[in-house]
């Protein structure tokens, strides 16, 4: 039997109707998930749900509002009846020096990026408990493990995921069900692509650290994201993995 295989699985992606949310995506259609993608925007979540087929749905909610998320949970188990996957990757960034960042975007920030993981999986939680076990992935970023003097709120969120994947992982080992997060390095999206335009010499500096030469691409995640969603990863929990080409073990 293949450890990796998917089939009669249920995945909910937030975030998943682009970048590398929707690279996960793919990824666990592949491996024979069926998938739940959520966004805010329902025109783009109802496409990204066409593009990965294999009777993919789109939904809209804002993951950060504890009613639209139960919501968004009574409909996944509606549509399909079960949640055994959740990947936690809705997310946002504003960039500028921290003096400037006023208290509605900080707030804005950690609760798209944060309470959003914390209130997802605190939805899907009795669904995967009734079914004898479950995974769930919370999308962290090199910015859980460096500071950055650009996007402190983002890096704020960012290390807050993986202190919630350890206390999430320890709370809920008994139910089988197993909660990691991965730290994906620098991926070629809308929002690096932001940040590029932004951000003078980015592109420059990151791209000379990275030891595998190029920006990732959002298929460069599915791997680790059937594996984390699979029996293959059932004796790994509260663990943060990083995706980076080599980026964080370079000085």
């Amino acid at each position: 039997m293949n450890p990796f295989d998917l089939t009669g699985k249920v995945a909910i992606v937030t975030g998943g109707n682009g970048g590398i949310g929707l690279g996960i995506a793919k990824g666990l259609a592949e491996a024979g998930a069926s998938l739940a993608v959520v966004g805010r925007n329902a025109e783009k979540s109802r496409a990204a749900a066409e593009e990965i087929g294999r009777g993919a749905i789109g939904l809209s909610a804002d993951v950060a509002r504890a009613e639209e998320v139960d919501r968004v949970a009574k409909e996944v188990l509606g549509h399909f009846g079960r949640i055994d996957v959740l990947f936690n990757n809705a997310g946002i960034n504003i960039r500028r020096p921290p003096q400037e960042i006023t208290a509605e975007e900080w707030t804005l920030v950690l609760e798209t990026n944060l309470t959003s993981a914390f209130l997802m999986s605190k939805a899907v939680y009795p669904a995967m408990k009734r079914a004898g076990g479950g995974k769930i992935v919370n999308t962290g970023s090199m910015t859980s493990i460096f500071g950055s003097s650009f996007a402190a709120p983002y890096a704020t969120s960012k290390g807050g995921i993986v202190q919630l994947t350890k206390s999430l992982a320890l709370s809920w080992a008994a139910d089988n069900i197993q909660v990691n997060a991965i730290l994906p390095g620098w991926f070629d999206t809308e929002m690096t692509q932001q940040a590029r335009e932004q951000i003078p010499g980015l592109h420059e500096r990151v791209l000379a650290r990275i030891a595998a030469g190029r920006w990732a691409k959002p298929e460069d995640m599915a791997g680790t994201a059937v594996w984390l969603a699979s029996r293959a990863s059932d004796y790994v929990t509260g663990v943060a993995i990083p995706v980076d080409g080599g980026y964080s073990a370079a000085l």
